[in-house]
């Protein structure tokens, strides 16, 4: 998932059969930290406050692929696996068993009882079913059409109901050849089949994204409505939004997971400015901030502003990295001009400029410590500064033409690090370097879904699903759904697609192969590993926070 974003995890990448009982949720909150003053069996009590950004998208799990709009999908559904919220294990959630063949092409789903939309309409199978037709045709264009097809689910009858899309992407009207995918078959109100195109180990593990979360029928029959009032069946019901301002959620009364909702209402606040979410966290404006931004960070002021209600550790799903557009531009064919710019940024020195020494990690590999599979300096001399290396690299290539434009949005706390980097390329490099900033995440997202961008640009990830491969399929495949530079190596999809059908340490060896391709290419830059630094106001226990590195609503609580 896109984005700007706990505790590490070390779950197994590959071939995770789901054995444990249904639980109707992940267990998040058990030992969240959350006291005992708030949350009692009375019921959920009281009203909290979380910093946000503006959605990207309309409230549709199909097409929300970033977290602004990523955390109020998943606290308004709940799907067939959870991730355990302590260590992103999946389990069984909404499913009440997944029962895979032999060879991991075939998969039956059976669903718990109990389930209910908001509306108060049962989920069945149908309920998956639908949605997932409806997320896999190219119709209807769902930014996270890509999880159903090869390098996500791989469903069967993919092809046939994405059809064609043209040069610049667009889907071509007519070229679908049917309207449902021929792997899904219902068997009744609880139960239905999945057959994949290929053997897929990671399926189990994969459908606990959103993009495969059940759409009520309402949503089929009155899109508009349900842009207007979403409609999921998770812990949280959508109450009201207001756009730029803030989108409220309360307790859905009749939710079948555990653990229940300790909060009766959940404000999700936007802020345009993250200092603005900081000083508002600091004076208890604001219960709970995911992200300290670089005004706290700097001199690490954020542990007195916020002594006794903060913590911090390294963070093992998200990361920041700088792309360079393959496709609507030949100034980047380079790859040397590409290294030799990655081989000009000290990442140590632009972390310490941007965020204060030592709160963030220099990266050196595509895929985060922590992480199954993980190879410590995948990257290699590509990710090391050697101004020398670097300015002997650039004098072998055509050069940059002109002032070379960063691109970023300025919210976020990025305008820092951007300017920072650029101080690094210009005194190694000796070029004009600027930052090209977007006033908001959103005007910066549509200007790289347009394929506008024509200079480097700050991309971000925050993993969807527990897996090494989340950190490489989505992001460098030559369809990934967030392929926002257009790189392209057959070698390196190939690979991807054939560890999808093995486990363990087979697969692994694939995914660490289709790594080093990475390197060669260079069309992306890792940049660096996050730490997850947040606070919380004195109105609520300290809360729990996903794998992800986000509040988990369920285990937040209010003071007496």
């Amino acid at each position: 998932m896109r984005g700007s974003a706990r505790r590490g995890f070390a779950v197994a990448a590959v071939g995770l059969t789901l054995v444990l009982a249904a639980c109707g949720g992940d267990d998040g909150g058990d030992d969240s930290g959350s006291g005992g003053d708030g949350g009692s069996g009375d019921g959920p009590t009281g009203s909290v406050s979380i910093n946000s950004t503006q959605p990207e998208n309309p409230l549709i799990p199909t097409t929300t692929n970033e977290v602004g709009g990523g955390n109020i999908v998943d606290a308004m559904w709940t799907g067939l696996v959870s991730y355990d919220s302590e260590t992103g294990e999946p389990g069984l959630a909404v499913a009440e068993s997944i029962e895979p063949n032999e060879d991991f092409t075939q998969f039956t789903i059976t669903i718990g009882d109990g389930w209910t939309f908001h509306d108060g309409t049962p989920v069945t199978a149908q309920s998956f079913v639908d949605a997932w037709n409806f997320g896999a045709a190219g119709a209807n264009a769902q930014l996270n059409q890509y999880f159903f097809g090869p390098d996500g689910a791989n469903i069967a009858g993919f092809d046939e109901v994405a059809g064609q899309t043209d040069d610049t992407g667009a889907f071509v009207p007519g070229s679908a050849t049917a309207e449902t995918m021929s792997g899904l078959e219902v068997v009744d109100d609880t139960t239905f089949t999945v057959t994949l195109g290929a053997p897929n180990s990671l399926f189990e593990t994969i459908i606990g994204y959103s993009a495969f979360y059940p759409m009520p029928e309402s949503f089929f029959s009155d899109q508009e409505g349900f842009i207007a009032h979403p409609i999921g069946n998770g812990p949280f019901e959508f109450v009201e939004e207001v756009p730029n301002q803030s989108i409220t959620l309360q307790a859905y009364a009749d939710y079948a997971g555990d653990p229940k909702p300790q909060v009766e209402t959940v404000e999700y606040r936007i802020y345009a400015d993250l200092d603005a979410a900081y000083a508002d966290v600091v004076s208890n404006q604001l219960d709970i901030l995911d992200k300290i931004p670089p005004v706290g960070l700097a001199g690490d002021v954020w542990k007195t502003d916020l002594e006794g209600r903060s913590a911090s550790e390294p963070l093992s799903t998200r990361f920041t990295s700088l792309t360079f557009p393959l496709t609507n531009t030949e100034a980047w064919a380079d790859a040397n001009l590409r290294k030799a710019i990655s081989r000009a940024i000290d990442r140590e020195a632009v972390i310490a400029a941007a965020y204060g020494p030592g709160n963030y990690v220099p990266a050196n590999s595509w895929v985060p410590p922590g992480n199954d599979g993980y190879v410590e300096g995948t990257c290699g001399e590509w990710c090391e500064f050697d101004a020398a290396a670097a300015q002997e690299l650039y004098a072998q290539t055509a050069g940059v033409q002109g002032t070379l434009l960063i691109s970023s949005n300025a919210d976020g706390g990025h305008r820092e690090w951007v300017s920072a980097a650029c101080t690094s390329i210009t005194n190694t490099l000796g070029i004009d370097c600027q930052g090209d900033f977007n006033p908001d995440f959103g005007s910066f997202r549509a200007r790289v879904n347009a394929n506008e961008i024509t200079n480097p640009f700050r991309t971000g990830w925050v993993a969807d699903y527990p897996s090494i491969q989340n950190f490489l399929a989505p992001l460098y495949t030559s369809n990934g759904s967030a392929n926002d530079g257009g790189y392209s190596n057959p070698q390196f999809d190939e690979l991807i697609r054939q560890a999808a059908g093995l486990e363990g340490e087979e697969a692994l060896a694939l995914y660490n192969e289709a790594e080093t391709l990475l390197a060669e290419d260079m069309a992306i830059i890792p940049l660096w590993y996050d730490n997850g630094q947040r606070g919380w106001s004195e109105n609520v226990n300290e809360p729990g926070f996903t794998w992800k590195g986000y509040v988990d609503p369920l285990s937040i609580s209010v003071k007496n």
